[in-house]
């Protein structure tokens, strides 16, 4: 077996390959600043091998909903000079769990909602509180003014 130096840093590739994270998303996240690297004499990325375990925080926090820019609050708040530790995650996912549940609560809400709207057709009648909260669009008329808000096809002639 062969013997791993645990303070050589990692190139791009590696990190790709190990992390099973596309290159060009790497290159994002370090543009995000979600990640850190350094450039060699010859100009090429170098990682240090704690990059490894944000990748995985990065993802699953992805995977669970949480949009890039709360993983770089979050990420910010960590110390950039050392690897996650389990400490880091149980804070983490403590401030996650806030969010999600939050989340969770508005879905249900919405989907409780959604069944009311589907029976009304058109989206624009005063019981249609997702699209026309208060039959603001009564003004205009009957029909779905607002199913395609950037202008498409569905958008009455004026």
């Amino acid at each position: 077996m062969k013997s791993v130096d645990r303070h050589k840093p990692l190139t791009i590739g590696e990190v790709s390959r190990r992390s099973g994270v596309a290159v060009s998303a790497i290159h994002f996240y370090e543009h995000k600043g979600l990640v850190r690297s350094w450039r060699t004499e010859g100009n090429q990325r170098r990682f240090h091998r704690d990059v490894l375990r944000r990748l995985a925080v990065i993802k699953v926090a992805q995977k669970l909903g949480i949009p890039l820019a709360g993983i770089g609050r979050a990420m910010d708040a960590l110390p950039a000079n050392r690897s996650l530790t389990a400490e880091d995650w149980k804070q983490l996912s403590n401030q996650w769990h806030e969010e999600l549940t939050e989340r969770i609560e508005q879905l249900t809400q919405l989907r409780d909602q959604l069944g009311d709207c589907i029976g009304c057709g058109c989206l624009s009648v005063d019981a249609c509180r997702l699209r026309n909260p208060g039959d603001q669009l009564a003004e205009d008329g009957a029909g779905p003014r607002l199913l395609d808000p950037d202008g498409g096809e569905d958008r009455p002639e004026r």
